[in-house]
């Protein structure tokens, strides 16, 4: 392990000692680093016997501080062999005597993929969090939000996809079963170049044949291994894959052609290098491909307290129970009422539905309802669920009748023809068959959120406290490695990235808030 036993006569000690602010996250490290990293606590990832290997507490001293500062494992590790700094906080010291002068980088590959195959994959993250909630830094308020994360690859078009796809079925094939598939393909592509074929790309007819040929040799290659059951794991895979590609952008002609169809699947793969990576909209204007990151954050202390990665195409209402299990999970009573705070993404039915049954106070904001060329608006009609009835601004009532079968519709009031005789036909509805207002299966819970909102005091405290999240993610995405850009590939690789770097962060605050460790455990320093 690393040691510290040299510090009162090392010169590196001594000089950093001296120059580094009291709440440098440096000094935290060099401090607390045997604390929060003992090599203890990294043993399930390594064998009992074995060669001799970097000790572990330096190698995630030396993690934290290169998502910290955004730098490549190359960077890293020249930063940990040449900065006083990096030295002084992993312990080794300075570069003579015993002091450990450098590793090669793959060891934080190495520690990465241990950690990633580990059952605590995140246990750097976690061990911030205790210290802040030893502590006490840690309240009952949090406020969610999400962020783009641009993915490692390149985003293929349908001609690459598929000829991807072939090539990494043909390639996980075993040289035998290759030869049999390969002896169906009637394309004459050989496919072992990514490089495109050469076709006249503004005919379009060429561009047609060279989809139709392609799509027909990955057609044939799922029927040749269909109804076989010896099929190894990475193959099955790669028919997945293939059969995903070949269904999500093509269609069939009245001639029998396939040819790209006119429509855009809504999970589509966008890469065969990443399949996990979407298509995604953080606005209605502004698109990306990759992932979300998600987070929670104290808005007192301004530390994180959970991470989520999803596909980018997914909404940020899913993983919202996941992001504050540490309110709706515990047993413990509590003295104040928690509460949860996020922009309209998160004011989803369910979200308002599973915030309320934990009797959370709800401080997401809820999107007011809107009508086509300024029409009335939902909330002009009285709807009354007790009664099953909704009342519209003419004064007229009809009564709600059920929808089955709907995810998030409970039911549906028809106003019909009665609307044609309407004096306030005009500003209420153009459509043939009258006004009908839809009942959400939430409607109560969206109504008294959508009330509640419109109290000052409940503005305030939003506005307040929501934009704290804002400056923690861009904190997050400032740097240039391990920032926006992922430069993993897979959801789950880029989730514990993004984890660690909330750690790094996490760990960046506690410090400058003066964490310090006593004999009563993590505190505050008083001074």
């Amino acid at each position: 392990m690393a040691s510290q036993q040299l510090d009162l006569l090392d010169p590196v000690s001594r000089f950093c000692g001296d120059a580094l602010p009291a709440n440098s996250i440096f000094v935290f490290l060099h401090e607390h680093r045997d604390r929060l990293f003992p090599d203890g606590l990294f043993t399930d990832l390594f064998a009992k016997v074995g060669r001799r290997s970097v000790p572990p507490s330096v190698v995630a001293a030396v993690m934290v501080l290169q998502r910290l500062e955004g730098l490549s494992d190359r960077e890293a590790v020249d930063r940990f062999m040449f900065d006083a700094r990096w030295r002084y906080a992993a312990g080794v010291g300075g570069w003579g005597g015993a002091g450990r002068v450098g590793f090669a980088h793959t060891v934080l590959v190495d520690m990465r993929e241990r950690l990633r195959r580990s059952q605590r994959p995140d246990r750097i993250f976690e061990v911030a969090l205790d210290a802040a909630r030893t502590a006490g830094l840690l309240g009952r308020r949090r406020v969610l939000d999400s962020t783009p994360l641009y993915d490692a690859v390149a985003t293929m078009d349908t001609i690459t996809l598929i000829r991807s796809a072939i090539r990494g079925l043909l390639g996980v094939a075993g040289p035998d079963l290759a030869a049999s598939l390969r002896a169906v393909l009637s394309a004459g592509d050989d496919y072992t170049s990514s490089a495109k074929p050469v076709v006249d790309w503004d005919d379009q007819s060429a561009r047609e044949a060279l989809i139709d040929s392609r799509a027909r040799d990955g057609h044939a290659l799922l029927a040749a291994l269909d109804g076989r059951d010896d099929l190894p794991e990475p193959v099955i895979q790669a028919m997945q894959l293939l059969a995903t590609v070949l269904g999500q952008d093509l269609e069939a002609g009245a001639d029998g052609v396939l040819r790209i169809a006119r429509k855009v699947a809504p999970d589509r793969v966008i890469s065969t290098v990443d399949p996990q990576a979407r298509h995604g909209h953080k606005t209605s204007h502004r698109g990306f491909d990759g992932y979300k990151g998600h987070i929670a954050v104290d808005p007192d202390a301004e530390v994180i307290t959970a991470t989520a990665v999803t596909a980018g195409n997914v909404g940020d209402a899913e993983p919202a129970a996941d992001l504050i299990t540490d309110l709706t999970d515990t047993t413990e009573p509590a003295e104040d009422t928690a509460a949860v705070y996020g922009d309209a993404a998160y004011g989803a039915g369910e979200v308002l539905d599973r915030l309320n049954a934990a009797g959370i106070d709800i401080k997401t904001k809820v999107q007011p309802p809107n009508a086509p060329a300024g029409k009335f608006t939902k909330d002009r009609f009285d709807i009354n669920l007790d009664a099953a009835t909704v009342t519209c601004p003419a004064g007229l009532t009809v009564s709600i009748r059920p929808v089955k079968g709907h995810a998030r519709h409970a039911g549906k009031a028809d106003f019909g023809t009665a609307c044609a005789i309407c004096p306030l036909r005009g500003q209420c509805t153009e459509s043939k068959i009258g006004r009908s207002i839809t009942i959400s299966r939430h409607e109560a819970h969206l109504t008294t959120a959508r009330t509640r909102q419109t109290d000052p005091a409940w503005q305030a405290d939003y506005r307040a406290t929501r934009p704290k999240v804002e400056r923690k993610i861009a904190h997050l995405m400032r740097r240039r490695h391990g920032g926006r850009r992922a430069r993993m590939r897979g959801r789950t690789r880029v989730a514990a990235d993004f984890t660690l770097l909330a750690a790094a962060v996490d760990l960046a605050r506690l410090a400058t808030l003066g964490l310090t460790h006593t004999l009563r455990g993590w505190t505050l320093n008083p001074a």
